[in-house]
């Protein structure tokens, strides 16, 4: 089955302590849609300008992703620029031109309104209700948040909560959302919101999900040196969701290797610039890597 992932499409400057390269491919969209595609179809619902290079587009077509829904409007795209310090867990946002992103309203072609995997990746809840409310039955919709969100569009975004079947958010937000200092019971309220799954990044620490089925600890892929982080959560849900659309059996049984791949794919992300690092694997490095993951972590 394909993916359908709605999102942010951008150009990203980026700016480390070794490098700084300006206006790359980017967003959540863009980050989650290449991860999804090593393993699914993939259907990107995203908006650019007239300004967005036209080999992004083909970097978008190498991937067999369609580009139906990407809207192309007068004026510019969504760009972003930030600058991270020598702990890549810390960083700061340089700039910020919303461009054609301020007016987006994600639009769904006909042939995609029966899409049965759905990813909302991280744009303002108004936008993924209005995604939900142009669907036909999807058989499972995973959400994406960040704080801005809970900051300016709380009640929007527990309204859509209670629609999800994973709801994704990092240990902060979690803290944020529940006021609760210890993970445990926050998962326990969140999952009173609405979802059946809910999962929760601790970006080089891993992930933890929480399911019916109980806890499980996701470990990250150690990686020796990082490049840039930049886009490497939305590479673990994007491919997390890539692996759960292939697969032949119901969710609960493939959930936890699903987050395995996708915490692989983000590892890739980590080590080039932007999409650089993803886009140049290949489906055996990755399953290299699974391979690896999977003796580190076994006792």
């Amino acid at each position: 089955m394909s993916v359908l992932i709605v999102g942010s499409t951008a150009l990203d400057s980026i700016k480390t302590p070794k490098s700084e390269n300006p206006r790359l491919l980017g967003g959540s969209a863009s980050h989650a849609a290449v991860a999804a595609s090593f393993f699914s179809p993939v259907k990107l619902i995203g908006v650019v300008g007239e300004d967005f290079p036209k080999g992004y587009i083909q970097l978008y077509k190498r991937h067999k992703i369609d580009l139906e829904g990407l809207q192309i409007l007068p004026g510019k795209t969504f760009h972003w620029s930030g600058e991270y310090e020598a702990n890549m867990n810390n960083r700061r946002t340089l700039l910020t031109e919303l461009g054609v992103f301020e007016t987006f309203t994600p639009t769904l072609p006909n042939s995609h309104k029966n899409s049965q995997f759905v990813l909302l990746a991280n744009i303002a809840p108004s936008l993924q209700h209005h995604v939900l409310n142009q669907m036909k039955r999807p058989k499972f919709v995973a959400a994406d948040t960040m704080d801005l969100w809970l900051n300016i569009a709380l009640e929007d975004l527990v309204k859509l909560i209670k629609r999800l079947n994973l709801f994704v958010l990092n240990d902060s937000e979690a803290h944020q959302l529940t006021k609760e200092d210890n993970i445990f019971p926050a998962l326990k309220k969140i999952h009173k919101m609405g979802p059946k799954y809910v999962i929760i990044k601790k970006g080089s620490h891993g992930s933890i999900l929480s399911s019916p089925k109980g806890i499980f600890i996701c470990p990250a892929y150690p990686l020796h040196e990082v490049v840039d982080p930049t886009g490497a959560g939305d590479s673990f849900v994007g491919g997390m969701m890539g692996y759960l659309a292939a697969a032949k059996r119901p969710v609960d049984a493939h959930l936890r290797r699903a987050m395995i791949y996708g915490s692989v794919v983000a590892s890739f992300c980590c080590e080039g610039f932007g999409l650089m690092g993803t886009t140049r694997v290949t489906r055996p490095q990755i399953e290299k890597r699974v391979s690896e993951l999977e003796k580190l972590t076994k006792f």
